[in-house]
């Protein structure tokens, strides 16, 4: 459990420690670095697994506003922060979308992606608007007004309800000490990098749950169907946005037969 100064905030993130080949864990929007505590208990005895709040959630503040080239940024800058040149990137949602850019703007520093139920497009303007309004709704201070749209997220990003009793909770205890419409307008406003896949020539491994409505699985296999380098598709049966988490017992063994064949 650490904190590091970079790029104008601090930033905290948890580390395994070893010296095997590190990972870094990327989050999904409303999440923290905890998301990830069913893969990195899988992967630590033979890899370094940092998982890190990403600006705005968890541990970590956001000062200002920013976009997901500066989350990436962020990621790159802790790999200095720690003395480590080289990571697989492992991102869920947003935390694809950071680490996708981060393949971009420093291909050198990324060993690997995997990326788990993101996309690389944008969403249609009626999930945008969809999305303002749930924004709007979280930052207006009134729980009468958050606390059902909050239920509503659970289903979606969850889609387990033993996973909304604990999460629900820390979300309603964010977006009260926090600027939520600091994140979300990394979200909202982030650009398509579709036309650019082909540049991101590491392995990559794709994770997709088979009832995310949150991104439709076809988004995720415009990518498979693009990058130079797609070494496997899975599709974790049964679940919704969150599939790392919810369904660990399918992500795991091929997450960690992606990394050994690295």
């Amino acid at each position: 459990m650490a904190t590091a100064q970079i790029n104008g905030t601090d930033i905290y993130y948890e580390d395994s420690g070893g010296d095997g080949p590190v990972v870094l864990f990327s989050h999904g929007f409303l999440m923290d670095h905890s998301m990830f505590d069913p893969q990195v208990e899988a992967l630590a005895g033979d890899h370094r697994c940092i998982a890190w709040d990403e600006r705005g959630f968890g541990q970590t503040p956001a000062p200002g506003p920013f976009t997901y080239w500066d989350s990436a940024a962020d990621a790159v800058a802790l790999l200095d922060h720690l003395g480590i040149e080289q990571a697989v990137f492992a991102g869920m949602s947003q935390g694809g979308f950071l680490s996708l850019r981060a393949a971009l703007a420093a291909p050198d520093r990324v060993r690997a992606l995997v990326l788990i139920d993101t996309a690389a497009d944008v969403d249609d303007d009626a999930t945008l608007a969809g999305y303002g309004q749930m924004m709007a709704a979280l930052s207006s201070g009134d729980p009468s007004i958050s606390d059902p749209v909050l239920d509503a997220v659970a289903g979606l990003i969850l889609g387990e309800p033993d996973l909304a009793e604990a999460w629900v909770p820390q979300w309603r205890s964010l977006i009260a000490s926090t600027d939520i419409t600091l994140p979300g307008g990394a979200l909202l406003g982030r650009d398509d990098i579709s036309d650019r896949l082909g540049e991101i020539t590491c392995p990559v491994l794709i994770v997709h749950g088979t009832e995310d409505v949150a991104i439709a699985m076809d988004r995720a296999r415009k990518v498979a169907a693009v990058v130079p380098d797609c070494r496997g598709f899975v599709e974790v049966q049964g679940a919704a946005h969150a599939a790392n988490l919810s369904h660990p017992d399918q992500v795991n063994p091929p997450l960690a037969a992606f990394l050994a064949g690295l």
